[in-house]
């Protein structure tokens, strides 16, 4: 089952670093966050990569260019027609796919671009700037026994204010802070589709999130899967700060391949 990976929009400027590479670049650990969420799927078996790439996507190609020689025993002969002979690999082993799916190309659109790649199969989704401990396996059974077209992971996100009671003449009846049942469920990602996802984005202007997964909730063909356990995207500065504390110390809960 191949691995869908959104990582070709402009995303949020956490850093100047996102000035000269795409946000699913920036390093966790001195790896990019993309190969932390690959590493995560091929912890389960599945390590057939298709990238949706677009802003600045040569820098996404050139890094797994390098990291294939990097991790390599390379013989470079000069003598016999500028040769090279990879001898052993020790990086994953991993089928790695970078489609440049445009500059401009709103997330249906790139999930579009790559149907060629894809064929008449189920295949795995995810963007490409946040981290989990979804057990993806899991995952994939869920959506295997459900039968609809589409399976989205859901986690929960805090309330990260305190919470107002509030009168129709504005007063403030009552203040308290907040706890875990204020929080709401949102789309982490980590989803499972069936190729007839393709027919319902139009094209390049097409935002995934709005109207295909709005017409499959409203055909009763999106289903969720609730995960309780950890989930953190990398929006701002202070997010890329936990997510490197947390590598640092070895209090990473996604990072299982070494669990």
């Amino acid at each position: 089952m191949k691995v869908v990976l959104l990582a070709g929009g402009f995303g949020t400027r956490i850093s100047e670093e996102s000035q000269f590479k795409p946000k699913p670049m920036i390093e966790i650990g001195e790896m990019p966050i993309l190969w932390h969420i690959m590493k995560e799927y091929s912890y389960y078996g599945f390590n057939d990569f298709i990238i949706c790439a677009g802003y600045k996507q040569h820098v996404i190609k050139e890094w797994f260019a390098d990291y294939f020689l990097h991790t390599s025993d390379i013989t470079f002969d000069f003598t016999n027609g500028n040769e090279m002979i990879v001898h052993n690999m020790h990086t994953e082993p991993w089928k790695v796919t970078v489609v440049d799916t445009g500059l401009n190309t709103m997330t249906g659109g790139r999930i579009k671009r790559i149907q060629p790649y894809v064929n008449n199969e189920t295949f795995l989704m995810t963007y490409g700037d946040g981290v989990c401990d979804v057990d993806i396996g899991k995952l994939v059974d869920f959506h295997k026994d459900h039968g609809k077209i589409a399976t989205l992971t859901a986690v929960m996100i805090e309330q990260q204010k305190g919470v107002l009671n509030i009168s129709g003449d504005n007063a403030v009846k009552s203040f308290r802070e907040k706890n875990s049942k204020d929080g709401a469920l949102i789309n982490a990602g980590y989803m499972v589709l069936e190729p007839q996802i393709f027919d319902y984005i139009d094209g390049d202007e097409t935002v995934f999130e709005r109207e295909p997964m709005e017409k499959l909730a409203s055909e009763g063909q999106l289903m969720s899967y609730t995960h309780k356990g950890f989930w953190q995207c990398m929006d701002t500065k202070r997010e890329k700060e936990l997510l490197e504390k947390l590598y640092a110390e070895g209090k990473a809960p996604w990072k299982k391949w070494e669990g």
